[in-house]
């Protein structure tokens, strides 16, 4: 009797953990929640709403904004939730600088089409799709200003397309199942869980796409950057992206680099969180992400 009442608790236990990984596998590739809405005339800038198909048939819609006689174009990408309403707030000064720019919302985001988003997987597609956009548009210099997932994206797509002349990443994670198990511990789920939990949620959602989201990963791509530039924005205090795991990837990025070549910078902030920084330093980091473009682009 004690050895049937053990099978059903452990058989029960065993159908609840796989019920709450789905439903977090779930959570994790739904279509996101876009942000309140906005747009770039609210700070009084001319531009176009846009759309631009993907190479798997998706339509992407966002954002461009002409500057004058400019052959230089910031595409920024947004972070996992969300839409790019919320990072309106960056174009202003970056067209001021002199960059044609050019706002998107990824698959499964805002005014975009598409029911799932795949953490930096198949978002590699959407920014290859806007980077040909902004080419056909006579962008000359392409940089990318990526937001969290976004900068992840940035980093992953940049070595296997040479028409991205330049990455900024700002908040960017290194491995997706850091990130996912890193945001588990911060609704709560005790240690030693979330690094447990993390990667089989990460498995079980790629089961669901039909995909290995472990590509998304900026780690196993971002030394193909070679000798083009990148700037790292992270904040050490980051509860989603340990600062170690991006010291391991700009060291991974340095592999492929020679001593002589100062393309490579990390710009780590000690109070800052995940994504705060343009609100701790604003002055700062409107005039390093600025004077990184400039020089780059």
């Amino acid at each position: 009797m004690f050895m049937l009442y053990f099978l059903i608790g452990l058989t029960t236990l065993l159908l609840i953990l796989a019920f709450s990984v789905w439903l977090g596998s779930n959570a994790l590739i739904a279509r996101r929640k876009p942000d309140p809405p906005a747009s770039p005339a609210d700070h009084g800038l001319a531009f176009e709403d846009v759309s631009f198909k993907t190479s798997d048939d998706l339509t992407l819609r966002g954002w461009y904004i002409p500057a004058p006689d400019s052959a230089r174009t910031v595409v920024l990408c947004p972070g996992h939730n969300g839409s790019m309403d919320a990072d309106v707030v960056a174009a202003p000064w970056l067209h001021a600088a002199g960059f044609n720019v050019l706002m998107f919302d990824w698959r499964g985001h805002g005014r975009s089409e598409g029911a799932r988003v795949s953490m930096g997987a198949l978002e590699r597609l959407d920014l290859l799709a806007a980077v040909a956009f902004v080419r056909a548009r006579g962008a000359a210099r392409v940089g990318v200003l990526g937001f969290s997932m976004g900068g992840a994206v940035a980093l992953s797509t940049a070595a296997g397309c040479p028409d991205i002349h330049a990455v900024c990443s700002d908040g960017g994670f290194a491995r997706v199942a850091t990130a996912v198990a890193n945001g588990l511990r911060e609704r709560g789920l005790p240690d030693p869980l979330p690094a447990i939990f993390g990667p089989i949620i990460v498995f079980a959602a790629g089961l669901q796409l039909g995909i290995d989201l472990r590509q998304a990963d900026p780690m196993r791509w971002v030394d193909g950057i070679a000798s083009r530039p990148v700037l790292f924005i992270h904040g050490e205090r980051d509860p989603f992206v340990p600062i170690a795991e991006v010291e391991a990837l700009v060291a991974r990025a340095q592999v492929t680099r020679s001593e002589t070549d100062h393309n490579l910078e990390l710009w780590r902030v000690p109070e800052a969180g995940h994504r705060d920084i343009h609100l701790l330093r604003a002055e700062e980091y409107r005039r390093r992400v600025i004077d990184f473009f400039t020089h780059a682009l």
